[in-house]
């Protein structure tokens, strides 16, 4: 997967007002953001951006099949991060989602008085980074360009909106299961951790796209994090276990290609 991401200002009065004055007639940009934002998807957890599902390919039973092969549990996963409800897209499983499909998220969102203490305030603009896990033959341009689009859509005309801080973006790269790289790949870890191991993680790195595209070949992603190990969280982590075994695994993995290589 790869992503569009960047930062959206929304302004409405042309100074901070005091709420007693002029609570009511005065829009609140936090407000109002807010309600943009939150039309981002539709109540079936679908991004409601024209064109967004564009190029994003349906899973193959054959697919569904493997990974419901895999034992996974969503109650564990889930718990593991203190939540029990499954959200996000209808018709769509825990892995499925998050293997798969493109997303839409509000990374973090502010404005107004936020110090210590209390401020009855209106402020006069509210922020918010929004990114876009995208799949297939999605266009972060696009994508980005359609999300600019719905904000505008929304404001009123005595508001305004500025969109900043836009990442690279690029095309998502996948892999087929019965790639060479990637066979010999789990064959190297296999022999490492005594077990096996595919997970079609969604994270986003646009260099991989570059790599892809300049080298002409499969790209496959190794990672030795542990679900723990508190990843974009703080106190932030990483096993000496995992970076120990991950060189040796890293050993094995080009021994293996190389052996592929020769073949």
């Amino acid at each position: 997967a790869t992503q569009a991401d960047g930062q959206v200002t929304v302004r409405g009065p042309s100074r901070d007002l005091h709420s007693g004055l002029y609570g009511g007639p005065a829009r609140n940009p936090i407000q109002l953001l807010s309600n943009i934002l939150a039309d981002l998807k539709d109540r079936d957890g679908r991004v409601a951006l024209g064109g967004f599902y564009d190029g994003v390919p349906e899973i193959s039973d054959t697919v569904r099949k493997s990974w419901d092969a895999l034992g996974f549990s969503d109650a564990e996963f889930l718990g593991e991060v203190g939540l029990s409800i499954p959200a996000g897209e209808k018709g769509y499983g825990v892995l499925e989602q998050a293997w798969a499909r493109p997303t839409a998220e509000i990374n973090g969102i502010w404005g107004g008085y936020t110090g210590e203490g209390f401020k009855t305030v209106i402020p006069a603009e509210a922020h918010a980074k929004i990114s876009f896990r995208l799949v297939g033959t999605q266009d972060p341009d696009k994508i980005w360009a359609a999300f600019e689009a719905h904000v505008r859509a929304r404001l009123p005309a005595d508001c305004s909106a500025e969109f900043v801080g836009r990442g690279p973006g690029s095309p998502a790269v996948s892999v087929a299961s019965d790639s060479g790289p990637l066979t010999a790949t789990r064959t190297a870890l296999d022999k490492e951790w005594g077990k096996s191991a595919l997970i079609g993680c969604g994270g986003g790195i646009p260099v991989v796209t570059s790599i892809s595209k300049i080298l002409g070949m499969d790209t496959v992603m190794v990672g030795f994090a542990l679900t723990d190990d508190n990843i974009h969280s703080p106190n932030e982590k990483y096993d000496l276990k995992s970076f120990h075994k991950g060189i040796r695994s890293w050993v094995r993995i080009l021994a293996e290609i190389g052996a592929m290589a020769k073949a």
